[in-house]
């Protein structure tokens, strides 16, 4: 199975805050979505980075209360990991064991970004296609005997 397969069911449509969005409301719109990262993107750059629930507790735990003044371009995580729609669910799945991530944003060959998938989009994915080889193999298995 491939991402643009995924994509297709769970739409392309990403959250995303800009850089000068501040931890309150990236926290806020985490909250709201019921989701673990927000991309950081400005109009004319794309996306520039990820900001994960990870990234919050982590400056969390280093600054304390200053993290409250802090943006998304000051939290973001900048080198980011991603796959393109044609990159198979196996080969994402071991990026993200090998990185420690869980997200990946989804670009186009040009740059552009057409979705993001994470960890829980793969297992799902994963899941389904091993229980849809397990039905082929017991239709398979009933008829031929």
């Amino acid at each position: 199975m491939i991402i643009a397969n995924i994509l297709k069911s769970k739409g392309s449509q990403v959250i995303s805050v800009r850089t000068h969005d501040g931890v309150a409301s990236i926290t806020r719109t985490l909250a709201q979505h019921r989701i673990g990262a927000v991309l950081v993107v400005e109009r004319d750059n794309g996306v520039l980075g990820i900001v994960s629930e990870r990234d919050i507790v982590r400056a969390l735990a280093s600054l304390g209360e200053g993290v409250t003044r802090m943006t998304a371009g000051q939290l973001m995580t900048r080198v980011l990991f991603t796959v393109s729609p044609r990159s198979t669910v196996t080969d994402a799945l071991q990026l993200m064991t090998d990185r420690r991530i869980r997200h990946l944003p989804v670009l186009e060959e040009n740059g552009s970004l057409c979705g993001l998938v994470s960890i829980g989009d793969l297992v799902k994915a994963r899941i389904a296609e091993a229980e849809h080889e397990a039905e082929e193999l017991k239709h398979f298995v009933t008829h031929m005997g």
